[in-house]
């Protein structure tokens, strides 16, 4: 008998037709429930993110108005964001307490904003903002547009040896919030200022720190020496600026980190303990 005879010679079930047809509706029954839970989760997605635009305070206020000019990719208050390029050109546009912040390519808007960090740190109450894949910036005009804002104390920036990214600092006069949107189609991103109507209370903070000294390569060094330190940069009450490394809730913390640190091979000996209160400036 050959193989063919053997196979013609297989008894089918009798009810092998009841068994397709169940397993016929029963698939389409696993598609419709497929597309269903597609479309749930589409609409569950849409949902969250409208829930994580409207939780975030006042931008359901901001949003109503300010003209919105793209889409919107995220609310934040600190945190990244952005996407990889490279040539960007930065221009601001202040209105109010918006301030936005728009980005070019080779002369038409930018589809997106570069690629970006935004840390919040206090004593004082500051923005930390770095944009990456960016060669050109009027720092003059992104200056006077941000300290036209009633709600901002001081804008400076930082020099890093970096030419293809750019970073500086928002001061905020106490009792201001902030929220920062970011846009696509334009690449744009906002801050929007909001006062508060009432201040925390000052309170002393401790850093570890380095001496003042005028803008320029040598702070942007000690960033590279202490970048595991998560180093920042601030104005001194003169004007310099210094190095900082903190700020700790007691001078302990303070000198157990000044220890760390001094407790390196390749430290300089360059940095000291030292405190000022959250709404001033180190001398």
């Amino acid at each position: 008998m050959t193989g063919k005879d053997r196979y013609a010679q297989i008894e089918i079930p009798a009810q092998l037709g009841d068994v397709l047809v169940e397993a016929q509706r029963k698939a389409a029954a696993r598609s419709k429930r497929t597309v269903r839970l597609r479309w749930l989760g589409s609409a569950s997605a849409a949902l969250i993110a409208c829930l994580l635009v409207l939780n975030i305070p006042d931008v359901a206020s901001a949003l109503s108005k300010v003209p919105v000019v793209g889409s919107i990719v995220k609310v934040l208050q600190f945190g990244t964001g952005g996407e990889r390029t490279d040539g960007a050109a930065v221009s601001t546009v202040t209105a109010e307490d918006t301030i936005r912040i728009v980005f070019n390519q080779e002369g038409d808007t930018a589809a997106s904003v570069p690629s970006y960090t935004v840390d919040q740190r206090e004593a004082p109450n500051r923005l930390i903002f770095t944009f990456n894949g960016v060669r050109s910036f009027d720092y003059d005009a992104l200056e006077q547009d941000m300290v036209a804002s009633p709600l901002v104390s001081d804008v400076y920036r930082n020099i890093i040896l970096d030419d293809s990214a750019m970073r500086f600092v928002v001061e905020l006069k106490e009792g201001t919030r902030h929220t920062l949107t970011e846009y696509s189609n334009p690449g744009t991103l906002e801050l929007k200022l909001t006062a508060e109507g009432k201040t925390a209370a000052p309170k002393e903070v401790y850093y570890v720190r380095s001496e003042g000294m005028p803008q320029g390569e040598s702070l942007a060094i000690l960033e590279e020496i202490y970048l595991e330190d998560d180093v920042t940069f601030l104005k001194t009450a003169s004007g310099d600026f210094a190095a900082v490394i903190g700020g700790f809730a007691t001078r302990e913390e303070a000198e157990q980190k000044l220890a760390a640190i001094a407790a390196r091979e390749n430290y300089a000996g360059d940095l000291h303990v030292n405190s000022w209160m959250s709404n001033g400036h180190p001398e």
